[in-house]
């Protein structure tokens, strides 16, 4: 559900001093083609969907993907539902921690569904597969080396489709179980906690039809800054979490117009890929 979008603002501090950051890595003599990264810490964290748009949707954990991003000032606000993203002073807050750029503010409620790779639900051994087929090299399906949650789809149109996907930083694993327990008894009380995530919106399709399902895939992936108690809480009991998107415009692989229409298109209501038999 849609709860309320912002107007898109500048937020962030320089490169030097935010603890994210969207980067290339460098080109070695004789190499590959660059990866687009997120970076922690000046880590490299995540590997993004590459730059050409042709290539298959991707997020994927790196080996130096070890820290979350929560702030200690702002977990008495976050226990409860923000009702607007204004609220508390949280943008400001967590924009402390971002790259200086245009972001759109995306007010949200998810119910998240818990998704392990290879696994029944999972994106990249379904969905994408139909369109790209598998990797023509490994001979498999994309894989994201993290569990990760999905929360919504919908169709863009007759031939595009949105996904959408909440990342943690580091697996549900590594969470402190009293924790995860403390949300479960309170999300039990009917009490909506709020999540807070730095988000890219991909637009990705396929050069050549390879697959049985030829479409536009729309990514609207958000990797938690704060909840990730939360977010593994919601996901076990079947109770949704509010979240707070700060879609970062200048990073997503997606013209203007493209993301101009997600709020509509977030605020539409869920839907699978309809497919021909």
């Amino acid at each position: 559900m849609m709860i309320k979008a912002g107007e898109p603002r500048t937020l962030g501090v320089s490169s030097t001093e935010a603890r994210l950051n969207f980067d290339t890595e460098l080109q070695e003599l004789g190499g590959g083609p660059r990866r687009r990264l997120l970076m922690v810490d000046d880590e490299p964290a995540f590997e993004l969907s590459f730059y050409c748009g042709t290539c298959p949707l991707l997020f994927r954990r790196l080996e130096t993907a070890r820290e979350k991003l929560s702030l200690e000032s702002m977990q008495e606000r976050l226990t409860g539902t923000l009702d607007d993203p204004d609220d508390g002073g949280v943008i400001d807050a967590f924009g402390t921690l971002l790259p200086e750029g245009e972001y759109l503010p995306l007010l949200l409620d998810v119910e998240p569904r818990l998704i392990i790779p290879g696994r029944e639900g999972d994106y990249f051994s379904g969905e994408q597969v139909t369109t790209w087929g598998i990797d023509q090299f490994w001979g498999l399906p994309e894989y994201p080396h993290t569990p990760y949650y999905r929360t919504f789809e919908t169709a863009v149109d007759a031939d595009a489709h949105l996904y959408e996907f909440v990342v943690p930083m580091v697996p549900p694993t590594w969470n402190e179980r009293a924790r995860v327990e403390e949300y479960v008894a309170l999300m039990e009380q009917e009490t909506v906690p709020t999540a807070v995530a730095i988000s890219t919106l991909d637009v990705c399709q396929p050069a050549i039809d390879r697959g049985d399902d030829y479409f536009v895939h729309w990514g609207l992936t958000h990797f938690l800054l704060d909840g990730h108690h939360k977010l593994e809480a919601a996901a076990a009991t079947g109770r949704p979490v509010r979240l707070l998107s700060l879609l970062a415009l200048d990073e997503s692989l997606a013209d203007a117009d493209d993301r101009a229409r997600l709020p509509a298109l977030r605020a539409q209501s869920r839907s699978a890929r309809a497919t021909s038999t």
